[in-house]
């Protein structure tokens, strides 16, 4: 087998959260045009089952939407049931799903606090949960791939409070469960992006002077492109990654070299 062989998917099986929109898509689309058939999960359906028809139109694969809200326990239970049930097994989770609440901490309230943890923690944690007991039942080695932030090691001018500490944990999260369940074959890494344009993103890089900022701050000086997160995914799911547990990989243009 050539090295470009271990990047391939074929045969297996992926969940994806939080493809309505953003960078889910293009964890989806990379998934999937190296190989895997993918269920896709996020809460606006309508939106899942544009996406899911798109993109395996586009690639050949099997992608099946599953409305699911990634911070309710028994929907993330039957999310994982759902891919087993339709694709026979779960390979590959990528734990994508997030959200944001913007606000002096001094006057954050508790319930948007409470909401940021509960996806973008919590969730993350119900969600591995859930896929790992599946790979243990059914013998699978199997990829977690948790999407953290340049923001899980750093802190900036933003007043996010509950996103940086959500996604510092999703970083030592990922350690953990990467330490815990090495020796049954299973891997967990995550990815921490840099700033690229996405829904949540929108509304901040309208702004010219924090434009300016991320892009000032970045030593590649620009955004980052979705498709440019392509390869890690495929590289963090696949085979080529075979000895590499418990990292974070950045993809942030340079912002973490400095």
């Amino acid at each position: 087998m050539g090295i470009l062989d271990e990047f391939r998917l074929d045969g297996k099986s992926a969940i994806v959260t939080g493809v309505s929109s953003g960078l889910g898509i293009a964890f989806t689309e990379a998934l999937a045009e190296a190989g895997a058939d993918v269920v896709i999960a996020a809460r606006r359906e309508d939106r899942l089952i544009e996406n899911a028809k798109r993109i395996s139109a586009a690639t050949g694969r099997k992608v099946l939407p599953f409305k699911a809200d990634l911070s309710s326990e028994s929907d993330i239970d039957a999310l994982v049931a759902k891919a087993c049930d339709s694709l026979g097994k779960v390979d590959i989770l990528i734990n994508n799903a997030g959200t944001a609440a913007m606000g002096s901490s001094t006057k954050m309230k508790k319930e948007d606090w409470d909401r940021v943890i509960a996806v973008n923690l919590t969730g993350v944690f119900l969600c591995a949960r859930s896929a790992i007991r599946s790979m243990v039942e059914r013998n699978v080695k199997g990829s977690v791939i948790n999407i953290a932030s340049i923001y899980g090691r750093f802190g900036d001018v933003f007043p996010v409070a509950p996103y940086y500490a959500s996604k510092g944990g999703v970083v030592n999260l990922t350690r953990s469960l990467a330490v815990e369940f090495a020796s049954k074959g299973i891997r967990v890494n995550a990815i921490a992006p840099g700033f690229f344009p996405s829904e949540m993103t929108a509304g901040v890089l309208e702004d010219k002077d924090t434009l300016s900022h991320i892009t000032t701050r970045t030593p590649m000086g620009r955004l980052g492109e979705p498709a440019e997160l392509k390869g890690a995914a495929v590289y963090l799911a696949s085979d080529a990654s075979s000895y590499v547990t418990g990292h974070i990989l950045a993809v942030d243009g340079g912002w973490g070299a400095e």
